[in-house]
């Protein structure tokens, strides 16, 4: 398992219990934290993120229901780590396919789960081939965030540009 501390950008806020990551860069503003928990994850304030802002087990239920992983989490405890489940999907790791690691599902059984975002882009999760300017790269047990706007500095993925230019699509 790769713990997303390593990777440069990623931010960390801590409570007694569990430590929450955010990488940035992986961020397209789908808005599932605030809209979810405010008390916790509030753009408006900084830091944007008070893990004192409800019990863990709800900034878990919020931080799994991040579709890029922009957000991440893990026990303080590194015992309890070890015992994790899979319905905690965004536990300590990215599913992108540069970090996976070896799986034990047949590819050939896992869904892959494309949803469009109102005003937002459209996230895709699974295996899939990624076919850009000719280009092939297979995606194993990836999240990626297509851009809608056609303003992404980082096309064809989308960094939230969407947000800034008032994108409604």
């Amino acid at each position: 398992m790769t713990d997303i501390r390593t990777y440069t950008g990623s931010r960390r806020y801590s409570n007694d219990e569990i430590t929450v990551y955010w990488k940035p860069a992986a961020c397209v503003h789908a808005t599932h934290c605030y809209k979810e928990l405010i008390e916790v994850f509030n753009p408006d304030k900084r830091p944007w993120v008070n893990m004192k802002g409800a019990p863990t087990d709800e900034i878990i239920e919020v931080v799994d229901m991040c579709p890029t992983e922009a957000l991440t989490w893990k026990w303080n405890d590194e015992e309890k780590n070890k015992s994790v489940g899979p319905e905690h999907t965004n536990h300590v790791k990215f599913r992108r396919p540069e970090l996976l690691q070896d799986d034990v599902t047949d590819a050939s059984t896992r869904p892959v789960m494309v949803k469009v975002y109102v005003d937002g882009p459209v996230v895709i999760k699974g295996d899939f081939t990624l076919v850009e300017q000719g280009n092939r790269k297979e995606m194993k047990g990836a999240t990626l965030s297509i851009c809608r706007c056609g303003i992404s500095e980082r096309m064809p993925i989308c960094d939230g540009s969407h947000i800034k230019s008032g994108f409604n699509g």
